[in-house]
């Protein structure tokens, strides 16, 4: 089945003028596509685009042949949505268009709602150490359409819930769903729309494509008669390797999921276990991913500051003992927190945002907690207690189950913040 078309021959408007708006336009550009206009809803962007600029938005979008969203844009709180509801059959996204195009590849596609990212870098890291040509980008950090094109190459891609929500073209020659929890529901509308989105990286594939799932998405894989050649990454085949890899990051409980695709994926791909296990062993865990950035006397300060759901968080809550647990922010749309098998790990929690009643309420008579309200007095009264109770091997873990935008500009910030003053009290109170 082909999935390529005369791009010169089609007209588009691209629509949100972020980064993925642009490596959009750059690309027309470089692929001489001259028939595209622009549009975002803020009128100082849309102004730097001169004649490319749509003065009539709703003619516009009547009569272009596709509408390239940028992944930020929601359908449900968009200035014009009206508008996009109404011609949403022409919506697509960058990744289309690279799927549309007659560049000679093959993709790695990854989603989930926790641990894509952490995966597509271990991917990249496994294809690296055996000699694969590739390339990663996607919702990772580079648009598809920036990245480089060699002969027999592969495209590792990271795509979010909001890319697959609108592509209409995507088929992976390995489509990887590692998981779905309760995510970005808001700007979904529903959980089950949250869920077709993500089910659709299946949609297209063909019969010598793989299907990548957990024993959780198995039925409703074969229930919806895709043609991918349904892998089913299981703990069990993983289980049996992972006492050989020494990479003590790889091997908390909070990796496990990933690397159970990942050796899944490493099978089809003919890579020896020998060399499996070599690559894991040299592999650096992402920033704000479960990261152990400081062992002081020991106490292990963990950033895991990439937990804006509480089943991200619950990863890290198995993986250690002793936690003094700082947690808060903005909470995701009917987010609950269960701690009913991970409490007895947790010795206190230190609240932190500003939507201090949310995690009152959700902590209550569950663990003990103290309300700090921001990063500096949480790590100062949660080392305070580590010497009152006088327990050892304890941790102090940055995993808030929300996002970060009360207080940060982003989760990163938010973890690098975690990181600078662990190390400047570490100091004065160890």
């Amino acid at each position: 089945m082909s999935h390529t078309l005369n791009l010169k021959k089609l007209s588009f408007l691209v629509y949100g003028l972020g980064s993925t708006g642009d490596s959009v336009i750059k690309y027309f550009k470089k692929k001489k596509i001259h028939n595209f206009s622009v549009w975002d809803d803020n009128p100082r962007i849309r102004s730097k685009f001169g004649s490319k600029n749509v003065s009539n938005l709703k003619n516009n979008l009547e009569k272009v042949d596709y509408i390239v969203l940028s992944p930020g844009i929601s359908l449900k709180k968009a200035e014009y949505k009206k508008d996009l509801i109404k011609f949403k059959k022409k919506i697509i996204t960058d990744i289309d268009l690279l799927y549309l195009s007659s560049l000679k590849f093959k993709s790695i596609v990854v989603t989930g709602s926790n641990g894509k990212s952490t995966t597509c870098k271990i991917i990249a890291h496994l294809l690296k150490k055996n000699k694969f040509k590739f390339q990663i980008g996607g919702n990772i950090g580079t648009p598809v359409l920036s990245l480089k094109i060699k002969k027999n190459i592969f495209f590792v891609i990271e795509a979010s819930s909001f890319q697959l929500s609108h592509s209409k073209f995507i088929h992976p020659n390995y489509a990887i769903l590692l998981n779905i929890t309760n995510d970005h529901v808001d700007w979904h509308g529903s959980m089950k729309s949250y869920i077709q989105s993500k089910l659709k990286i299946f949609d297209l594939q063909e019969k010598k494509n793989f299907a990548l799932v957990n024993d959780n998405f198995r039925t409703v894989f074969k229930r919806n008669k895709y043609l991918g050649k349904l892998t089913q990454a299981r703990f069990r085949d993983y289980k049996k390797i992972k006492s050989k890899i020494k990479n003590e990051y790889l091997k908390f409980r909070a990796n496990d999921e990933n690397m159970t695709f990942v050796y899944a994926l490493a099978k089809l791909l003919k890579i020896k276990n020998s060399s499996f296990i070599k690559s894991m062993n040299s592999f650096t865990g992402l920033p704000h991913r479960y990261e152990f950035f400081l062992k002081k006397k020991g106490i292990n300060f963990i950033d895991d500051s990439k937990a804006t759901s509480f089943q991200a968080t619950k990863f890290a809550l198995e993986s250690s003992k002793n936690i003094y647990w700082i947690v808060g922010g903005l909470p995701k749309d009917k987010d609950k927190i269960n701690l009913a098998n991970v409490k007895n790990n947790i010795i206190k929690s230190y609240i932190i945002g500003k939507n201090i009643n949310f995690f009152k309420k959700q902590l209550k008579n569950k663990v003990k907690f103290s309300v700090t309200k921001n990063l500096k007095k949480a790590i100062i009264t949660a080392l305070k207690d580590i010497k009152s109770l006088k327990k050892t091997n304890n941790t102090i873990l940055l995993s808030p189950s929300a996002a970060s935008f009360d207080q940060f500009k982003n989760f990163e910030n938010r973890g690098n913040e975690f990181k600078k003053l662990s190390k400047i009290y570490a100091k004065k109170f160890i």
